[in-house]
């Protein structure tokens, strides 16, 4: 198959799917890693797709974003090493909100195990992890209009939010950027993250690597608003320098 072939059938894969993973190019097309990562490459310079830790979502536009489905089957190492970081700063006892994302969702089957632990979401996949691993659990699901990565945003979710207060808030987001801050493709899910924050004494932003750089439609807000970044080992040193200057701790989960 020419290269020109290759990058057709990735795209198709693209458009199909919204993500694809290195791994599972190599298996349809019969290439090495190494040529699935040229046309990943070429991809992206012609601004057709955007590489992420692992594959490639489809780029070309601030406003796309992957369904829920294919984002999980990206960087699910780092989300996982991520999510057990996080966990681990939720205290027994507290009210915690976990935004809609797939990041959050690997953190929502193991603070299932917190104990007497009260959780918000505005993600019906969250919600039904922490009652798949505790049925016990006391959940509060938001309401609202579901988009396609699983968010209940719009009026009916921010006034829930509105009437309630969280010790913290963990955060999933689409996009962190040193000048552009934290960033989300859908306007309605960025005035629910920020409802969400606005609820929360503590904000935590639980990120892997292959979000930094990336800007999304809609603004959340600066960086600054994270008390705590969480992310992977991968994000290269310079930018954790940089995330230092403007949140007070940064924590490199798998270092």
């Amino acid at each position: 198959m020419l290269a020109e072939q290759r990058r057709r059938a990735i795209l198709s894969e693209l458009r199909r799917t919204g993500a694809v993973k290195v791994a599972d190019l190599t298996d349809l097309l019969g290439v090495s890693e190494m040529t699935i990562r040229r046309d990943l490459e070429q991809l992206s310079t012609d601004g057709l797709a955007e590489k992420v830790h692992g594959g490639a979502v489809l780029g070309g536009s601030a406003i796309f974003e992957p369904g829920f489905a294919a984002k999980s089957q990206l960087a699910g190492p780092a989300k996982q090493a991520i999510a057990a970081a996080a966990t681990a700063m939720v205290r027994p006892g507290s009210a915690i909100a976990l935004s809609a994302g797939t990041t959050t969702w690997a953190m929502a089957r193991l603070v299932a195990h917190v104990a007497d632990l009260t959780v918000v979401t505005n993600s019906p996949s969250v919600a039904d992890a922490v009652t798949s691993e505790n049925p016990q659990a006391t959940v509060i699901l938001t309401g609202g209009v579901r988009t396609p990565s699983d968010a209940l945003v719009g009026p009916i979710a921010d006034r829930t939010i509105a009437g309630l207060h969280v010790d913290q808030l963990f955060l999933g987001v689409h996009g962190a950027d040193l000048h552009e801050g934290l960033t989300t493709p859908n306007l309605a899910e960025a005035m629910t993250n920020k409802a969400l924050i606005a609820a929360a004494r503590e904000v935590v932003v639980v990120a892997d690597s292959s979000k930094w750089g990336v800007v999304g439609f809609a603004d959340i807000g600066p960086l600054s608003l994270a008390g705590t970044f969480v992310t992977d080992s991968a994000l290269p040193r310079r930018a954790v320098a940089e995330l230092r200057e403007h949140v007070d701790s940064v924590v490199v989960a798998g270092a």
